[in-house]
């Protein structure tokens, strides 16, 4: 754990005050094992599960301490909202049939609540944070910033290694891809 996406603050080190309140909140839960093996599951291009549910966490804890909202609930449920280990690019080995957008949240409460208590604001931002691929909307403030922050940060973990890629290529079909991409959302 050293930093989110687009942050210039290390929460490795903790040397800020919302660095060390950040931690606090989720020390029990970021050294587990089921946590750390996120570190080994492909989320978006290069972006591991484990950095993507970092950057869920952080940034809605940032938000809701901001607005007063429970900042506690939601830097855990950002961190668990992916907790599953089958790989979503394809079927094998998911332990439920269905669509990943559908599946995926039900493991991943129930992961969550085999290495910790949550509470329900928790279980209604894991549940829920595929909406609107899923029918069923958050219904907690918290659940509706996990929801939000979780598409700006795939979109932005994909836009920044497009980005990283463009600007290493001298290739004028990767910079008119990746314009048509963003222009086209």
């Amino acid at each position: 754990m050293e930093k989110a996406i687009l942050s210039r603050i290390n929460l490795q080190l903790q040397d800020t005050d919302i660095a060390q309140e950040y931690f606090d909140t989720i020390s029990d839960l970021i050294d587990t094992q089921e946590v750390q093996a996120l570190k080994k599951c492909s989320q978006h291009l290069a972006t591991s599960r484990f950095q993507h549910s970092l950057n869920v966490s952080y940034y809605s804890f940032i938000i809701c301490r901001k607005f007063g909202l429970d900042a506690y609930s939601a830097a855990r449920a950002g961190l668990l909202h992916d907790l599953y280990y089958y790989d979503w690019k394809t079927d094998e080995d998911r332990p439920l049939e269905g669509t990943h957008a559908m599946i995926h949240p039900i493991i991943a409460l129930e992961n969550a609540k085999n290495i910790t208590v949550t509470n329900p604001t928790i279980d209604d931002a894991i549940l829920h944070h595929m909406w609107p691929l899923k029918t069923s909307h958050p219904s907690t403030s918290v659940g509706w910033i996990i929801q939000a922050v979780d598409k700006f940060c795939a979109l932005t973990e994909m836009g920044h290694q497009s980005l990283f890629r463009v600007s290493r290529s001298n290739n004028l079909l990767s910079y008119c891809i990746l314009f048509t991409f963003l222009f086209t959302m």
